[in-house]
């Protein structure tokens, strides 16, 4: 229970917060629990959808399975629909 508690979305909490604080320029800016449970689950959205996206460009070259290339044919795409 403890372990779920901790993730959000799917991710854990901390690794959500590093992702975060990649992009901030300065390092006393924090990030309240709210933020951080909606950019796991935009997270959460992006990676589900960025695996959708590589399975059919897998399946509309003939192949059945997904290999790191098709996820980088739909990745311009998906960072536009983003």
């Amino acid at each position: 229970m403890e372990e779920r508690q901790s993730r959000a979305g799917g991710f854990r909490k901390e690794t959500v917060d590093r992702l975060l604080r990649l992009h901030f320029r300065d390092g006393r800016t924090r990030v309240n629990g709210d933020a951080q449970l909606l950019m796991a689950e935009m997270l959460k959205v992006f990676v589900r959808e960025a695996a959708a996206r590589a399975a059919r460009q897998a399946q509309a070259e003939d192949l059945e399975k997904v290999d790191i290339e098709h996820v980088e044919k739909v990745l311009p795409q998906l960072l536009l629909d983003f």
